[in-house]
């Protein structure tokens, strides 16, 4: 992996702040960090591919580095994640898209042009092709599911809650866990409380009780859920808020 920090003005600035600088507009700083990290969206493309890739011959490559630099511009170093990590995923994504256009402009070729034998192995490098696109998107998926777990981590962790914490708390029965999503829209949907807790890194449970049918007692009680529920419906976690969608 290329090193994950270049010299500026004499200094060695981690990964995030040169990310940051250049997110601002700091143009020679973005240019360090394309030249640097060459080698890693290269070889994050290149294991996407299953070929070496080199960048001003292969369509791959310059949709690598266009991945990455757009990577710099989308990152947030407030979601947990490195930069590299998100990074990664991007530059995955923007293949899955490339082979899906890839493909489906394939696709359209008359079905005419295929009724030549000579045609068969370009017939089925498509049919391969498609499954490959397939198959990448559930790689892709997965990857971004652990992320998305690795992030909700890290932003508990400022809450001082524990995933065990989470086996521990979460309600029994789906009535209860229903209230408790309730109460995480409520304060999702109130700036007010919403600013209270994450000021505060705490319920505002004085304000909730006058608000929602459940006891301080019970408020208290599944504490860490709701913080963990809220935290997923205010944040960019759409598999985790995809899961809490579905009926039980």
């Amino acid at each position: 992996m290329a090193r994950s920090a270049v010299r500026t003005q004499d200094e060695r600035l981690e990964l995030g702040d040169l990310v940051a600088k250049a997110k601002a507009g700091d143009e020679r700083v973005r240019e360090q960090i394309l030249q640097e990290y060459r080698p890693f969206f290269l070889r994050v493309a290149s294991s996407v591919c299953r070929k070496y890739l080199v960048l001003g011959r292969d369509d791959e490559a310059s949709i690598a580095m266009i991945a990455f630099n757009e990577a710099i511009d989308a990152y947030d170093d407030s979601a947990g994640a490195s930069f590299l990590s998100f990074a990664e995923i991007v530059i995955k994504r923007r293949m899955v898209d490339y082979f899906r256009r890839k493909t489906k402009r394939q696709e359209e070729v008359p079905l005419s042009s295929f009724e030549s034998e000579d045609n068969e192995d370009s017939v089925i490098k498509k049919i391969e092709s498609k499954e490959a696109v397939a198959t990448l998107q559930i790689q892709l998926e997965a990857e971004e599911r652990r992320e998305e777990i690795f992030r909700l981590n890290q932003l508990l962790s400022h809450y001082g809650i524990t995933f065990s914490d989470l086996v521990k708390g979460s309600p029994k029965h789906q009535d209860a866990r229903e209230r408790a999503l309730e109460v995480a829209r409520i304060l999702t949907n109130d700036p007010v409380l919403l600013q209270y807790l994450t000021s505060k890194k705490a319920l505002p449970l004085k304000e909730l009780q006058q608000r929602v049918k459940v006891s301080r007692k019970t408020l208290e009680r599944q504490r860490k859920y709701i913080i963990a529920l809220t935290l997923i419906l205010i944040g960019e976690f759409y598999y985790l808020q995809e899961y809490l969608k579905r009926p039980e």
